[in-house]
């Protein structure tokens, strides 16, 4: 059994040599020839073992060289850290003995500087947001490095310092006292930049071109408003640029803007005709119709009551271009008959005269009723159309809200407004019919009595 496991330990070295053999090429051409070779392996094997170890060690005397080395490195590191750290605690006693002095020194100087620092801040914020900034840019910045400075303990303001922060703030208040004219850039709507000239009311509203501009903050920009408000006040800023001196009304905002924005957010009355939607179209029509019905009809029984009030005063010469001639002209006509017979025969004439003199007056009333009632109609649209956003989207944004309340308010305000002039002009043009009616039909009685009393007598 020994000798079958000592003669595969055996092989195993030969194939590890005759490995070894193949990487360097040496060619085995028999056993002893290998069993040579195993022998030489074996020695060379032992004198690269041997070189490893002398290696070793001398990387090992190498290693324990640096070790010492660093060793002593540390050691005067340590040496100086403690030395710095003495001088360290010197200077921090020296420091606290010549703040002590310093606070000594200062005394109430220390509170007016405090003081200094506090009006800089807030007067830096205060020049921020003033429009006089758009006439004298920068002077946030100094404010805002004095502030900083003015936090240290160690920065003491100088006299200059001080005279410049007086100088702003009186310069801040004289200007609010003043209307100027300056040339700066304004920023169009369409991004345009023009070079154009600005007034500038106080530190309230800024004016260009005969429109108000606005001035942005956050870019440091005077900017054209998306719109401008309503007419009277573009009006009063127009006459404010073309003025050069004496007094000119014009529209201030004294919120310095914010008066300003509420009012171009106002709908013109094309926008609000536009929120009542199909009822207020609809009610803007009839009132037309009923305005040009009312001024058609007045115009022409102005002229029918003149005609007749003529007629009245010449009752001897009947003219068929007017309703009592035509009634004149049945008398004239139907002097033979009894009385009875005459009154039926002017009242016949009256009649037809009516439909001339009362035509499309009709109208008019149904218009001045129907037109309230649209008004309600877009009144209970308009509602639904809230309850409908109120369903899908909730009542937390009023803004989903606002359409179908405007369309609800501008309806009922297009019909009354609709309605009640027409009522007025319906009852102006209803008794001037009836006017003339009333002067035919006491000419038609004068005559019918006067007719009686003939054939009586």
């Amino acid at each position: 059994m020994k000798f079958f496991r000592t003669l595969i330990l055996i092989s195993l070295a030969c194939l590890s040599f005759l490995v070894q053999a193949e990487e360097e090429e040496i060619p085995a051409k028999s056993l002893v020839e290998l069993l040579e070779l195993v022998k030489e392996g074996k020695v060379v094997n032992s004198k690269v073992n041997s070189d490893r170890e002398k290696q070793f060690l001398a990387d090992r005397a190498r290693q324990a060289g640096e070790v010492r080395k660093a060793e002593r490195w540390q050691a005067e590191e340590e040496a100086e850290a403690s030395r710095l750290e003495k001088i360290f605690e010197r200077n921090e006693e020296k420091i606290a003995a010549q703040e002590e002095i310093l606070s000594k020194r200062l005394g109430s100087l220390r509170e007016l500087f405090g003081v200094l620092q506090q009006v800089s801040g807030d007067t830096q914020g205060v020049f921020e947001g003033s429009i006089v900034s758009s006439q004298l840019p920068g002077r946030g910045e100094w404010l805002g490095e004095f502030a900083q400075s003015m936090g240290k303990s160690t920065k003491l303001a100088t006299i200059e310092e001080i005279e410049r922060l007086w100088f702003e703030l009186q310069r801040e208040m004289t200007e609010s006292s003043k209307v100027t004219r300056f040339d700066t850039t304004v920023v169009k709507v369409d991004g345009e930049e023009v070079q154009q000239e600005v007034v500038r009311v106080g530190s309230f509203n800024l004016v260009s071109d005969g429109e108000y501009v606005t001035y942005d903050i956050e870019n440091e920009i005077v900017a054209e408003l998306p719109r401008q408000p309503a007419g009277r006040f573009v009006s009063s800023a127009d006459d404010l640029q073309d003025s050069d001196s004496g007094f000119v009304q014009f529209a201030l905002d004294p919120t310095r803007g914010q008066l300003l924005a509420l009012q171009v957010q106002v709908p013109s009355i094309t926008e609000r005709v536009q929120q009542g939607g199909t009822p207020g179209y609809v009610i803007i029509f009839l009132g037309l119709i009923a305005l040009v019905l009312a001024a058609e009809r007045l115009v022409t029984l102005s002229r029918v009551g003149s005609r007749v009030k003529t007629q009245s005063q010449n009752l001897g010469s009947a003219d068929a271009g007017n309703p009592l001639g035509r009634v004149l002209q049945v008398y004239s006509k139907n002097k033979g008959v009894d009385a009875e017979t005459l009154q039926l025969k002017l009242d016949e004439a009256i009649l037809k005269e009516q439909p001339l003199i009362n035509a499309r007056i009709a109208f008019i009333k149904i218009i001045s009723m129907v037109a309230p009632l649209l008004g309600l109609l877009g009144t209970v649209i308009g509602m639904i159309v809230t309850f409908q956003a109120i369903t899908l989207f909730g009542t937390g944004d009023p803004k989903t809200m606002a359409g179908g309340i405007s369309q609800a308010l501008i309806t009922t305000v297009l019909g009354l407004t609709v309605a009640i002039p027409t009522v007025l002009l319906h009852s102006i043009v209803d008794s001037r019919a009836k006017g003339i009616l009333h002067v035919l039909t006491e000419q038609s009685a004068g005559m019918v009595a006067q007719h009686a009393e003939s054939s009586s007598s």
